[in-house]
């Protein structure tokens, strides 16, 4: 079978392990970066089977009306809301969903960037590599406040790490994330201004669903203190559109270290964020880690060979959603 494999900008996918999983296949990876719908169909007008890379790439009624041939969708990970899942069925066109992905990559980045930033290590670095020597002080943890905004699987694992650190953990949610904070023996934010109000290091931890998407206001940001430091490694479209490039520039959080953005990748530098001094930022690259790209692929190209061997698995529905 011709299996398509668009979105591959990192040109990652030929070295994994898993890729042996697809051997008698004809394979096909596309590396560009976010094609127009043109090439997109172009590129996978022939494929049978395609493996989208996460949500990379919007898989809408008008695109798949376009893909003849296509039988099969085989997604890396488990979130599927990308693809019209209805117009799939009225195509008869099968979608395979694997596992969600180990949460300890996005945790460990996390605290990557937590501690990049108040240590200032990409500042240390460069100040060294320049010849120059550090000429202020850095901001420890111990003693201060951890916000974490959703205590789920990922969320648990950043408070407990905090935790390890001397950090008072302040949880807001929902009433989920409340009774695990409670479990925990961590405080309980009476709002989410007050968590606000009171983090040193915020977090979000929250999913990103039609309830939540905006649910960080400029007003909220304005509430944080002129030291604090929001941690996005979640989604982009948790915060209202432009309020942390403006919150920033008004030092209101102080600091920002940010994974996530709303168009992907980022070319060319061209994002409000990578101009600002009291921004780190790094490129969407909590899950960009060998286990997990073995995990999220080997899934998707066992579907696929399975599929192809006429013994499909993993298939879900619209309803399943």
């Amino acid at each position: 079978m011709i299996i398509a494999i668009p979105d591959d900008y990192h040109g990652l996918v030929h070295s994994l392990d898993c890729i042996k999983l697809l051997a008698g296949h004809d394979v096909r990876v596309y590396t560009d970066a976010a094609p127009p719908v043109t090439t997109l169909v172009k590129n996978l007008r022939e494929a049978e089977i395609i493996v989208p890379i996460r949500e990379r790439t919007r898989f809408t009624r008008d695109i798949i009306e376009q893909l003849p041939k296509l039988k099969l969708f085989s997604q890396t990970g488990r979130s599927c809301h990308h693809i019209d899942l209805d117009a799939c069925t009225e195509r008869g066109i099968a979608v395979a969903a694997g596992s969600h992905a180990s949460p300890h990559t996005v945790a460990e980045q996390t605290w990557a960037m937590i501690l990049g930033s108040l240590r200032e290590i990409p500042r240390e670095t460069a100040l060294m590599k320049s010849g120059a020597w550090r000429n202020r002080f850095s901001t420890g943890l111990k003693g201060r406040t951890l916000g974490v905004f959703g205590l789920g699987t990922i969320g648990k694992l950043v408070a407990a790490t905090g935790a390890s650190f001397g950090m008072r953990v302040l949880v807001w949610g929902r009433d989920s994330s409340l009774a695990a904070a409670c479990a925990a023996g961590y405080d309980m934010a009476a709002s989410q201004d007050e968590l606000f109000e009171q983090s040193d290091v915020l977090t979000l931890m929250v999913r990103l669903s039609p309830d939540t998407r905006g649910v960080v206001t400029a007003a909220h940001l304005a509430r944080m203190k002129p030291s604090a430091l929001l941690v996005n490694t979640a989604r982009a479209e948790l915060i209202a559109p432009g309020a942390l490039e403006t919150a920033l520039k008004k030092g209101r959080p102080g600091y920002a270290a940010v994974d996530v953005y709303e168009n992907e990748p980022v070319l060319k530098g061209e994002h409000p964020l990578l101009q600002l001094d009291n921004a780190l930022c790094t490129a969407h690259s909590a899950w960009l880690e060998r286990d997990t790209y073995e995990l999220y692929f080997g899934e998707a190209f066992a579907n696929a060979a399975a599929f192809a061997a006429g013994k499909p698995r993993g298939l879900i529905s619209a309803k399943k959603l």
